[in-house]
């Protein structure tokens, strides 16, 4: 198949004709029409990551993810292939960060002390704690903790695309893929157990309503922690400990119900 594929056909047609073929020369046209996309997406990643993380190998890292993403992609779902794709592709940039393994130790160990501290308090108390509870339940005072939380974010790689494995075939689903909009959650999520989306959903609904904010601002509108900053009128800084709490919480939360604490 030429080319002109696109020209010749509309791209849904092309995605069902790949569905059941699985040609490479449509594949190829998918790769070369989304290409540009692994570049915004790196580029997005980029802008809040330390300068020795290269644009360039963010950029290869996002190939596989579209690649994974052509693969899978399913046009039946009612889903957009190009907010399913930004998923994948952010997704496969982070797991190979993870794997880099670039954060230092001790900033890895705190951020372990504060999910850990997170996950007991929250579900003794059934809601979201605060800075002086989680600072008190560590033994640490508020200004300390303040400090903690600002060497994590400054490190941290958190992100939603972090996945919750069911135990069922390795079957896994992205916290991202359950955010649609600031009004409403997708109810054709890509995830594919109701039970495990109607707990995300829940979760990020419980979060404190600045931290629902940025979640919602940086993966739906996607705007840049820079961007969201100026929208809600705080530090760059500080949006970057909102977020990086907020993924806390979920994980913690999630952790939880894994567990079957709550």
């Amino acid at each position: 198949m030429g080319d002109n594929l696109l020209e010749e056909k509309s791209e849904d047609e092309l995605w069902r004709i790949f569905k059941k073929t699985r040609d490479p020369g449509i594949r190829d046209v998918f790769v070369n029409q989304y290409a540009p996309l692994v570049k915004y997406v790196a580029g997005k990643i980029a802008v809040n990551m330390p300068h020795n993380v290269e644009f360039d190998d963010l950029v290869g890292f996002g190939v596989f993810g579209l690649f994974d993403a052509i693969k899978k992609f399913d046009p039946d779902k009612h889903v957009k292939f190009k907010t399913y794709a930004v998923t994948r592709i952010r997704g496969a940039i982070y797991d190979e960060l993870r794997s880099i393994d670039w954060v230092p130790r001790s900033v890895r160990q705190k951020s372990r002390e504060v999910e850990d501290a997170m996950r007991h308090l929250e579900s003794f108390l059934g809601r979201s704690a605060s800075d002086k509870e989680l600072a008190g339940a560590m033994g640490v005072s508020v200004k300390e903790f303040e400090k903690t939380m600002q060497k994590i974010s400054g490190t941290s790689i958190l992100s939603l695309n972090d996945v919750w494995y069911t135990g069922e075939d390795n079957d896994k689903a992205s916290i991202a893929d359950s955010i649609e909009s600031p009004h409403s959650l997708n109810p054709e999520t890509i995830v594919e157990k109701e039970e495990i989306r109607r707990v995300i959903v829940k979760t990020i609904d419980e979060l404190p309503d600045k931290e629902k904010k940025v979640l919602v601002l940086y993966y739906y509108e996607d705007l840049t922690l820079k961007e969201i900053g100026k929208i809600l009128g705080v530090t760059e800084s500080r949006i970057s400990q909102l977020h990086t709490k907020a993924i806390m919480r979920l994980r913690a939360k999630l952790t939880n119900i894994k567990k079957g604490i709550m």
